[in-house]
Protein backbone atom coordinates (compact mmCIF):
# COMPACT_ATOMS: atom_id res chain seq x y z
CA UNK A 1 0.00 0.00 0.00
CA UNK A 2 2.66 2.48 0.93
CA UNK A 3 4.14 1.86 -2.79
CA UNK A 4 1.02 2.67 -4.26
CA UNK A 5 0.58 5.83 -2.31
CA UNK A 6 4.10 7.14 -3.26
CA UNK A 7 3.79 6.17 -6.52
CA UNK A 8 0.43 8.44 -6.79
CA UNK A 9 1.85 11.48 -4.74
CA UNK A 10 5.13 10.89 -7.10
CA UNK A 11 2.97 11.23 -10.09
CA UNK A 12 0.72 14.17 -8.54
CA UNK A 13 3.45 16.38 -7.81
CA UNK A 14 5.51 15.83 -10.95
CA UNK A 15 2.07 16.88 -12.56
CA UNK A 16 2.16 20.08 -10.44
CA UNK A 17 5.77 21.05 -10.55
CA UNK A 18 5.89 20.56 -14.26
CA UNK A 19 2.92 23.03 -15.24
CA UNK A 20 3.13 25.62 -12.86
CA UNK A 21 0.85 29.02 -14.06
CA UNK A 22 1.94 32.19 -12.53
CA UNK A 23 -0.37 35.23 -12.03
CA UNK A 24 1.49 38.37 -13.29
CA UNK A 25 1.68 41.35 -11.01
CA UNK A 26 4.57 43.82 -11.61
CA UNK A 27 4.09 46.73 -9.84
CA UNK A 28 7.05 48.11 -9.82
CA UNK A 29 10.70 47.84 -11.41
CA UNK A 30 10.88 44.28 -10.55
CA UNK A 31 8.07 43.83 -12.78
CA UNK A 32 10.51 44.71 -15.74
CA UNK A 33 13.02 41.71 -14.75
CA UNK A 34 9.63 39.64 -14.48
CA UNK A 35 8.48 40.09 -18.20
CA UNK A 36 12.59 39.82 -18.76
CA UNK A 37 12.70 36.06 -16.95
CA UNK A 38 9.74 35.14 -19.42
CA UNK A 39 11.51 36.31 -22.46
CA UNK A 40 13.87 34.24 -24.81
CA UNK A 41 17.05 33.94 -22.91
CA UNK A 42 15.48 33.00 -19.45
CA UNK A 43 12.86 31.45 -20.71
CA UNK A 44 10.61 29.89 -17.73
CA UNK A 45 8.50 28.22 -20.07
CA UNK A 46 11.25 25.14 -20.58
CA UNK A 47 10.15 24.92 -16.72
CA UNK A 48 6.73 24.55 -17.02
CA UNK A 49 6.02 28.22 -15.73
CA UNK A 50 3.55 29.90 -17.65
CA UNK A 51 1.82 33.28 -17.50
CA UNK A 52 -1.53 33.58 -16.81
CA UNK A 53 -3.27 36.84 -16.76
CA UNK A 54 -6.13 35.48 -13.98
CA UNK A 55 -5.54 34.67 -10.43
CA UNK A 56 -8.43 31.23 -10.69
CA UNK A 57 -6.07 30.03 -13.21
CA UNK A 58 -2.79 30.50 -11.53
CA UNK A 59 -1.19 28.50 -8.63
CA UNK A 60 1.86 30.67 -7.64
CA UNK A 61 2.20 34.62 -7.55
CA UNK A 62 5.15 36.27 -8.29
CA UNK A 63 5.16 39.67 -6.10
CA UNK A 64 7.45 41.73 -8.49
CA UNK A 65 7.88 45.35 -6.93
CA UNK A 66 6.92 47.86 -4.16
CA UNK A 67 3.57 47.15 -2.24
CA UNK A 68 1.51 50.07 -0.74
CA UNK A 69 -0.99 49.90 1.88
CA UNK A 70 -3.72 50.86 -0.83
CA UNK A 71 -2.77 48.21 -3.01
CA UNK A 72 -2.34 45.12 -0.44
CA UNK A 73 -6.16 44.62 -0.23
CA UNK A 74 -6.13 43.91 -3.69
CA UNK A 75 -3.31 41.73 -3.41
CA UNK A 76 -4.95 39.51 -0.52
CA UNK A 77 -8.50 39.37 -2.69
CA UNK A 78 -6.11 38.27 -5.46
CA UNK A 79 -4.20 35.79 -3.66
CA UNK A 80 -7.84 34.33 -1.98
CA UNK A 81 -9.11 33.67 -5.52
CA UNK A 82 -5.92 31.44 -6.62
CA UNK A 83 -6.95 27.84 -6.75
CA UNK A 84 -5.42 25.79 -4.01
CA UNK A 85 -2.50 24.69 -4.08
CA UNK A 86 -1.36 28.56 -4.26
CA UNK A 87 2.20 29.58 -3.70
CA UNK A 88 3.61 32.55 -3.15
CA UNK A 89 7.42 34.30 -4.36
CA UNK A 90 8.40 37.66 -3.52
CA UNK A 91 10.81 39.61 -5.88
CA UNK A 92 12.95 42.19 -4.53
CA UNK A 93 13.74 44.29 -1.77
CA UNK A 94 10.64 46.52 -1.93
CA UNK A 95 8.52 42.89 -1.79
CA UNK A 96 10.40 41.88 0.90
CA UNK A 97 10.93 44.60 3.01
CA UNK A 98 9.67 47.77 1.77
CA UNK A 99 12.97 48.37 -0.27
CA UNK A 100 14.06 52.23 -0.47
CA UNK A 101 10.86 53.05 0.43
CA UNK A 102 10.69 51.26 3.38
CA UNK A 103 10.82 54.74 5.18
CA UNK A 104 7.91 56.21 2.93
CA UNK A 105 4.19 56.12 4.82
CA UNK A 106 2.31 54.54 2.56
CA UNK A 107 4.64 51.58 1.82
CA UNK A 108 4.10 47.91 2.89
CA UNK A 109 7.00 46.32 5.08
CA UNK A 110 7.13 43.14 3.42
CA UNK A 111 4.45 41.68 1.29
CA UNK A 112 4.39 38.95 3.97
CA UNK A 113 2.27 41.43 6.04
CA UNK A 114 -0.62 40.15 4.02
CA UNK A 115 -0.19 37.15 2.01
CA UNK A 116 1.89 33.95 3.46
CA UNK A 117 5.38 33.66 1.26
CA UNK A 118 6.70 30.56 0.12
CA UNK A 119 10.37 31.98 -1.38
CA UNK A 120 11.85 35.62 -1.34
CA UNK A 121 13.98 36.37 -4.22
CA UNK A 122 16.60 39.28 -2.79
CA UNK A 123 17.95 42.09 -4.81
CA UNK A 124 17.15 45.83 -5.93
CA UNK A 125 15.85 44.77 -9.29
CA UNK A 126 17.21 41.09 -8.48
CA UNK A 127 18.21 38.89 -11.75
CA UNK A 128 16.08 37.01 -14.07
CA UNK A 129 18.45 34.20 -13.15
CA UNK A 130 17.51 34.58 -9.23
CA UNK A 131 13.87 33.88 -10.26
CA UNK A 132 14.62 31.13 -12.32
CA UNK A 133 16.19 29.76 -9.28
CA UNK A 134 13.57 30.60 -7.04
CA UNK A 135 11.44 28.69 -9.54
CA UNK A 136 13.82 25.44 -9.25
CA UNK A 137 13.50 25.78 -5.73
CA UNK A 138 9.63 26.19 -5.82
CA UNK A 139 9.73 23.16 -7.44
CA UNK A 140 11.32 21.31 -5.87
CA UNK A 141 9.22 21.74 -2.58
CA UNK A 142 6.47 20.71 -4.46
CA UNK A 143 8.43 17.52 -5.58
CA UNK A 144 8.35 16.74 -1.55
CA UNK A 145 4.59 17.20 -0.52
CA UNK A 146 2.76 14.73 0.45
CA UNK A 147 -1.34 14.84 -0.34
CA UNK A 148 -2.25 11.28 -0.20
CA UNK A 149 -1.40 10.50 3.67
CA UNK A 150 -2.62 11.97 6.49
CA UNK A 151 -1.87 11.82 9.77
CA UNK A 152 -4.38 10.80 12.49
CA UNK A 153 -5.09 12.35 16.03
CA UNK A 154 -4.73 10.28 18.48
CA UNK A 155 -7.60 8.36 19.97
CA UNK A 156 -8.41 9.29 23.14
Amino acid sequence: MECILTSAEWFINWGRESSIWYLLFGSACCGIELMQTGGPRTDLDRFGAVPRATPRQADLMIVAGTITYKMAERVRLLYEQMAEPRYVIAMGSCANCGGLFQRSYSVLKGVDKVIPVDLYVPGCAPRPEALADAILKLQKLMRQEKWLRTVRAPQP
